[in-house]
């Protein structure tokens, strides 16, 4: 059996166990309150004491409140009892934001406290009810469950960074000609930010025809912003800490080579690297050099078909996470948002990534999609550009015939700078959320968007969830709410495994374009 069709089956297989055995499983006894991190919860020491009232600031997350009181510990006007268990110590404030008590004496504290749900009438008069009752037993199987998925993530990210830095030495210094690396690099460059900036046209097109944003109830949309409220706050702040432009051009030069290395800095990386081998190009580098970084590269390809064979549990496990963490309830209030956010990359991946391979380099796209499949698949699991890149080295050099010295230079580049799923997903999402403030973005304001998101892409770190950040640059520089953020954001996990496999698909699809031009498909 093809790895990829075991780790279709492993997905499969993970997707039914998190909606079965997860927390919002419909088979399971709900006994606890699962919280977002950074959500907002009205607490109290003593239900009988009104000046008592304490509020839980977003910084102190809450991870479990077990379990759910029973008939004789909760009516006491609303109140409930419950068993609160945080990840560090947690300290309660009163209404004024004085000091009540502090909890939690030790890094994994608990506390007897009494939580009231906050139920919120809706336009329609219909009612929700916050935090959201789970099962514990869900709970604890994901729990159990999340560390084979994260052993596979962690032995994926372990040859990175050495096969990253391996393979544009030896792209780069196995070109020979600096002017022929000028020419591929700017090709490749320029690849990049044009598919990026038609990918967010193309989400903005069709979140303006289809309008999502006029067609999600009010009771999903309030739900969501009461799970999800400090997520956001946390997402703004670090939005408005961002570096300026001169600083992250500036960053992108390391200053310690060895320390980029070490803390796996992709940009300061592939700069050193792309130097290290034009360097070594120019002074007529020696073969047993490059062999031993080829030799390096080798050994990293051998290192990923063993990890390879853990893929099918790995995937499984990750999938699991997935589904019993987002929920079917979350996808179904958000299906249209969702639904048009795919259509736009399916549009993009069939229209702009066919052209490319069609007329770029002579080949069709059934062909190029079925050689590439297995990167897709790891790319889709992992929602990680980086994670997938060795597999989509391997797709490249064995499937497509690439050459090693493009695939080298042109893959390990994409991954860090071509980010067209997630951009088309910010233009989509700009677009949704300013639909539902009511407000109208005018050309202007649109090709801001598609500014701000392809420059913000060239810097978008390849591991999952880092989109959300840049989505809320995005709507900064047009006056969007970022706060509109929380609608969206419990479907981001999955919107994010789309828009990564889209990323992968570009990687590839400029590098079979690149090979072409340069006459690199090996025979």
């Amino acid at each position: 059996m093809k790895i990829y069709t075991k780790i279709l089956i492993g997905m499969t297989i993970g997707a039914i166990l998190g909606y079965a055995m997860g927390p919002r499983s419909p088979w399971l006894e709900k006994s606890s309150y699962i919280v977002a991190d950074g959500s907002r919860l009205n607490l109290r020491l003593n239900p009988t004491e009104a000046a008592s009232e304490i509020d839980l600031p977003s910084k102190y997350p809450i991870e479990l409140l077990r379990p759910l009181p029973t008939a004789a510990t909760q009516n006491v006007e609303g109140w409930e009892s419950v068993h609160l268990t945080v990840d560090e110590k947690l300290v309660l404030l009163d209404a004024d934001g004085s000091l009540r008590q502090r909890l939690g004496a030790d890094l994994h504290g608990t506390a007897n406290v009494w939580l009231k749900p906050d139920v919120r009438t809706l336009e329609d008069g219909d009612t929700v009810t916050w935090p959201e009752p789970l099962s514990s037993t869900g709970f604890h199987f994901i729990d159990w469950l999340r560390p084979i998925g994260a052993l596979f993530m962690r032995l994926i990210k372990m040859v990175i960074v050495p096969l990253v830095f391996t393979s544009l030495v030896v792209g780069v210094a196995s070109l020979g000609d600096v002017r022929r690396l000028g020419r591929m690099g700017s090709k490749t460059i320029a690849l990049y930010l044009l598919t990026t900036a038609i990918a967010i046209v193309i989400g903005l097109l069709i979140a303006g025809i289809a309008k999502p944003g006029h067609v999600v109830d009010a009771k999903s949309r309030t739900m969501l912003q009461a799970q999800f409220d400090g997520v956001v706050t946390d997402n703004v702040s670090r939005v408005l800490s961002l570096p300026s432009t001169s600083d992250m051009l500036l960053d992108m030069i390391p200053i310690n080579p060895a320390n980029a290395l070490a803390s796996g800095h992709m940009l300061q990386i592939i700069v050193f690297a792309v130097m290290l081998g034009v360097a070594l190009a120019s002074i007529g580098g020696s073969a047993v050099t490059l062999e031993v970084f080829d030799k390096i590269q080798q050994a990293m390809i051998a290192m990923i078909q063993w990890i390879m064979a853990l893929a099918p549990f790995g995937v499984a496990a990750l999938m699991a996470d997935v589904v019993a963490n987002s929920g079917f309830s979350i996808l179904k209030a958000l299906f249209v948002y969702i639904l048009v956010t795919c259509a736009g990359l399916l549009i993009h991946t069939i229209v702009i990534y066919g052209g490319l391979v069609r007329f770029g380099a002579r080949m069709s796209l059934r062909q190029f999609l079925a050689q590439i499949r297995p990167a897709q698949l790891i790319a889709f699991s992992t929602s990680s550009s980086a994670a997938a890149l060795p597999v989509t080295i391997k797709c490249a050099e064995e499937n497509m015939k690439i050459s090693k010295s493009v695939a080298s230079f042109v893959l390990p580049l994409g991954a860090t700078v071509n980010m067209d799923g997630t951009a088309l997903y910010q233009g989509v999402s700009a677009m949704f959320i300013a639909q539902i403030f009511g407000m109208d973005l005018s050309i202007n304001a649109q090709m801001t968007i598609v500014l701000t998101a392809t420059l913000a892409s060239i810097g978008t770190a390849s591991v999952p969830g880092s989109g959300v950040i840049n989505l809320a640059l995005v709507l900064g520089a047009i006056g969007i709410p970022a706060e509109g953020i929380a609608i969206i954001i419990g479907a981001d996990r999955v919107l994010d495994m789309f828009r990564t496999t889209v990323n992968v698909t570009g990687d590839l699809a400029v590098a079979a374009v690149v090979a072409k031009s340069e006459n690199e498909f090996v025979t």
